[in-house]
Order: C-alpha cells, then structure tokens, then sequence
C-alpha cells in the first residue's frame, strides 16, 4: 500500500503537470483549430504561428532567474493568471497583431511556469519516486492537454468560441490560485561565479555536441509532422472538427499516455540505450501511416493512422524522458533539464515554421513520408551519445 505521503505527493505532481499542460493545449490544440476555423488562416500562416512558440526553445535563458530568486509557487502562480487572463481576452481581440502579441505573452508565460514546475518537482520528489513520477507527469500533462485541447476543439462544434475561451481561462486561473499556496523548499544559494563554472563544465565536455545535436533531432520528425495534422484532418481527409477533437486530441492524448506507461516500463526493463533504438524507432515509423493515410484518406485509414502515432508518440516520449533524466539527474537538475528541454523545442518550432508551405507544394503524403527521414539522422549520434552520458556520470 503507497504510504500517505507518497500518494500527497503525487496528487500534488499531478496538480502541477494539469497546470503545466493546460497552456499547451491552449496554443498547441485550441487556438490551431481556432485559426483555422474562425479565422481561416492559410496553411502558410498556421505553419509560421509555431514560431510563436519560441519562448518555449528560449526558457533556458531565463531558467536561472527562476533558480535563484523569489519561490517557485510566485512564478507559477504569476505566469498562469497571465495564461488565463490572455485565454479570456483572445477572442475579442481583432485578428493579426493583436492575437499574434497576446500569443506570445501566453507562449512566453508557459515557457517560465514550465522552468518553475520542473524546478519545483526535482528538488520535492525524491530520486526513488522518479519512475513513478514520470507516469503521473505524462498522464496529467495529457490530461489537461485533452480537456483544454480535444474537449474544448470537440465543444466548439456545438459552442461558441467566446464561451470555450472563457472557460478555459477561468480554468488556468483557478489553477494559478491553487499553486499560489503550494509549501516553500529551502534552496542553497550558490556564488553566481561558482554556479555559472559548474554550468558551463557541463555544457563544455568533450562530446557535447553529440548530445544536444540528439536532443535537438529525437523528435524532429514529430515536431514537422505535428502542425499539418489537423489541417489534414480538416482539408485533404474531409473530416469534421467533433472528429479531430474526440478522435485526433481526445482519444490520442489517451493513447500517447498508454504509450508512455508501457514505454516507461519497456525502458526499465531494456535499458535506456536499447529504448531509445527501439521505441524511437517505432516512433519515426508511425508517421509513415499518415503518409498511407493521405494516399488512401479513408476514416479508416485516417482514425488508424491518428492512433498509431499517438500511441507511438508516448513510447517516444518515455524512452525520451528517461534519458534527460539521466543525463539531469545530478546538480543544477532544474537548469540543465531547461537547457535541454528547450532545445528540444527547437525542432518544434523551426520544422514546423515551413510545413503549410511544403504541404502547398508537395501534397500531404510526400511530406508525411519527408517527416520520417527527418527522424533518422538521430539514430546515428547514439553511440556517441552513450558514451557522452558515461563521461557525464562520471563527472557528477
């Protein structure tokens, strides 16, 4: 039976990851689906708003702000009722640089919440509970995903839009009053000299380059493929927005947590080198089914193509997870996991800024099947990769 404190604990992981997910459903799942319907954005423009989304790439730059001052309950706090407080006001707003400012205080809002809620978790939860944790991170973050990404996509068929958005903001904000309260955690002040020679150690050991090249590529495929998904949905498959939302958003953010669970336990079980291979590569390969799908867009075809990259989407993810985890697993955790959690949102950010133009130019199928050899270069860095993490064990 899990003692009393363990099972407050996660409660209160899994309060922080709703709160951690629920900007991402936000830009990511909301407002894609907003643009495109309401406002009828082209697919050049809906490719360009994940630009909009660099905050995310540059939280690092910040994270050490969030490391050495205030608590982290003030920074969370603060950048959600800055989410929420946007979330209300966005469909009021007139389309063009209004929405596009108003995106980019919500974006750069998430990015620091995200840089407190890690920081915050790795010095509470004690190096036991990791594997644990990373469950209930993945569940909660999809579930908030879900509710204010499928749910409120899957709504708008039946609701305005004015309504989703208020409700979502008032949910952000309820949230930001929650983790106002969360306890206080004793934190050793370092001398900025000494804490920024020890980063940059890090960051400076032979090999590096192998190792944030694998970060920035791991994911690279998914990240090009994600911003044409619903605009494939919606355009070249015919289907309806309750459709993306129940099957697409809902069904697979269920499907990427079933994912992460058994890639959570795969990884445990192969090790962390052989996950990466093998649940990496099923993760590069679940994009070749969306490029099947666009050749044949039946629902059929479309419905299992959206599964398998869901579910194989959550194995990536853990083998993922685990292997920035052992690399952050030492001191400055909640900076160096920023350093690199950031980094791999580059990939997100920059191959998605060209997808609606390729599509336009390519068709959906040759760009799905494109998104697949974008996965691969990462495949050749693991074996050095493997032996920069040796010499990072090592060294800590």
């Amino acid at each position: 039976m899990t003692p009393p404190h363990q099972r407050n604990l996660m409660w209160m992981v899994g309060g922080l990851y709703l709160a951690e997910g629920t900007p991402a459903g936000i830009f990511h799942e909301l407002v894609a689906v907003w643009l495109l319907k309401a406002h009828a954005v082209s697919l050049t423009e809906l490719g360009l708003v994940s630009l909009l989304a660099m905050p995310w790439t540059f939280k690092a730059l910040w994270s050490p702000l969030v490391d050495r001052y205030g608590t982290a309950a003030r920074w969370i706090s603060a950048a959600l009722a800055a989410v929420g407080l946007v979330t209300l006001a966005l469909p009021w707003l007139p389309q063009g640089l209004p929405v596009w400012a108003m995106l980019g205080v919500l974006t750069t809002a998430s990015a620091t919440a995200d840089v407190a809620i890690d920081g915050y978790t790795a010095t509470v939860v004690p190096s036991a509970l990791h594997g644990r944790v990373n469950g209930v991170r993945v569940a909660a973050y999809r579930a908030a995903m879900l509710v204010t990404g499928g749910g409120a996509v899957a709504a708008a068929a039946v609701v305005d839009w004015r309504l989703i958005f208020a409700v979502v903001g008032m949910l952000t904000l309820a949230l930001a009053v929650w983790t106002a309260s969360l306890a206080p955690v004793a934190v050793v002040r370092t001398e900025a000299s000494v804490w920024w020679a020890e980063l940059w150690a890090w960051l400076s050991q032979p090999g590096s380059w192998a190792l944030f090249l694998f970060v920035l590529l791991f994911k690279i495929g998914d990240a090009a493929m994600a911003p044409m998904v619903k605009a494939f949905w919606l355009t070249e498959a015919g289907l309806g927005v309750a459709e993306l939302g129940l099957v697409s958003i809902t069904l697979g953010a269920g499907l990427t947590v079933a994912g992460a669970l058994a890639g959570g336990e795969l990884a445990t079980r192969w090790g962390l080198f052989k996950a990466l291979w093998i649940l990496g590569a099923a993760q590069a390969l679940s994009n070749l089914g969306y490029m099947a799908a666009a050749m044949m867009p039946t629902r059929g075809m479309v419905y299992g193509a959206s599964m398998l990259e869901s579910f194989c989407s959550g194995l990536g993810v853990a083998a993922f997870l685990a292997f920035l985890m052992r690399i952050c697993e030492a001191k400055q955790a909640a900076t160096r996991f920023a350093v690199l959690t950031a980094l791999s949102m580059v990939a997100r950010n920059l191959a998605g800024a060209p997808s609606g133009w390729l599509v336009e130019r390519w068709g959906f199928s040759a760009y799905f099947g494109f998104t697949f050899l974008l996965a691969l270069p990462a495949f050749l860095l693991l074996p050095r990769v493997a032996r920069r993490v040796r010499q990072v064990m090592k060294a800590d």
